[in-house]
């Protein structure tokens, strides 16, 4: 019932329909139990309500993908980059990540398997799905070899993620097999930036520099909003701009940004990228993302524990940037520029992080609750000295609270 029935209300309609076991035993009996769960108050059939268990729901989907979650690192974790790697034994206890090492001569066994006619099929879905020069579909040009080479990377991939039954994969832009290219002469040419953006929008996970955490995370986003609109993608801070109210955050990396948040038609472009063992011209996917709300999240190993960074951001209008050509975002973070980068590099945030128009934290605050792990939230009522203090007393619980970590 959505109101009392006053006039016919009597005794048998009371044991029936009474709150006093139906949710305040049962909430006790899990409290006593130290159970962690989600408590949703409201009319069953309230549109509010319904959303709330929606959101639930996707998180468990999520967390349920998560536990036979394999990546593939190809290639070691890069330049010893605390803040991307972590304890991976500890975060397939905790999260589910089972994260495999896979050396590029390994992968060479699936490159030698593509087929060119195969290649050429996916080279022409290219030319009919992006935006693109017609200069690029001449056979005679370098930038259509890359193309194809870079189509070659992508089936490669596709076919070593069907193969090992791998959610996601880590890419190293220092090593693309260099030894096996010399000896065989057969390899990647370029880093597969295009192939990387590509999977992501078919759901793979995906981290750069071997950042497996971002990976998983950003495969767990991608399941929890499916059939949602919006668009997902795994993001870096790139660099910063201090424009008084405007002060933002350019959102990009060198290449791997998915398509999904894009505001208009990717551009197919081939330009040089001097970054990396393969200093080359390089197929990649250009756009800037689509202004709207949106939230950004990160894990970090803080040793004993780890911590999901949650920031709800607000993308603006970007701009070209004609002399680095790749796809990107640009956001303010909430409260502002100033408050939420502090709170962010405070919490020990990453410079990559798993970005969405359509999760609210919401989403994330119940997959903290059901993985048992920290969640900190800034949000547009931050304030650093309320951050700080949440902090430490994040710090005192985990320290006190050991067992629940357990």
């Amino acid at each position: 019932n959505a109101e009392i029935p006053w006039d016919t209300m009597d005794m048998d309609f009371m044991n029936l329909n009474q709150s006093a076991h139906g949710d305040r035993e049962f909430g006790h009996i899990c409290a006593r139990m130290r159970v962690r769960r989600k408590v949703v108050t409201g009319y069953w059939k309230d549109a509010k309500t319904l959303e709330r268990i929606a959101v639930w729901q996707r998180v468990c989907i999520g967390w349920a993908d998560a536990q036979d979650m394999r990546i593939i690192r190809l290639g070691d974790q890069m330049n010893n980059v605390a803040v991307t790697d972590g304890d991976k034994v500890e975060a397939e206890i905790r999260l589910g990540y089972h994260v495999d090492y896979m050396p590029f001569s390994s992968l060479m066994k699936y490159f030698d398997e593509v087929k060119d006619e195969d290649v050429d099929a996916l080279v022409q879905e290219y030319f009919r799905l992006y935006a693109h020069d017609a200069s690029l579909e001449d056979k005679g040009n370098e930038a259509y070899t890359k193309i194809w080479n870079a189509a070659k990377a992508e089936l490669t991939l596709r076919a070593m993620l069907k193969d090992t039954g791998a959610k996601g994969f880590t890419t190293n832009f220092d090593d693309l097999g260099d030894y096996h290219v010399e000896q065989t002469g057969r390899g990647f040419d370029q880093i597969p930036g295009l192939a990387s953006q590509r999977l992501m929008a078919e759901g793979y996970g995906f981290g750069a520099e071997g950042d497996w955490k971002s990976a998983a995370l950003y495969r767990t986003l991608w399941v929890m909003t499916r059939g949602m609109e919006g668009g997902c993608s795994f993001l870096e801070d790139y660099t910063l701009n201090f424009n008084g109210k405007e002060s933002s955050i350019l959102q990009a990396h060198m290449l791997e940004v998915c398509p999904l948040i894009a505001e208009e038609r990717p551009r197919l472009e081939v330009h040089f990228l001097g970054i990396g063992v393969r200093k080359t011209q390089t197929a990649r996917l250009v756009f800037t993302s689509k202004p709207g709300a949106g939230v950004t999240a990160t894990v970090v190993d803080m040793g004993n524990r780890f911590r999901l960074i949650v920031n709800d951001v607000d993308c603006i209008k970007s701009k070209p940037l004609p002399k680095l050509p790749v796809a990107s975002a640009l956001w303010i973070p909430q409260p502002d520029f100033e408050t939420g980068a502090t709170a962010w590099i405070l919490a020990g945030g990453t410079h990559h992080s798993c970005f969405s128009y359509a999760v609210t934290p919401e989403f994330w605050e119940d997959y903290a609750e059901i993985a048992g792990i920290e969640m900190v939230h800034i949000d547009k009522n931050t304030t650093i000295e309320n951050f700080k203090n949440s902090l430490r007393m994040g710090e005192v619980y985990y320290m006190l609270n050991k067992s629940l970590y357990l």
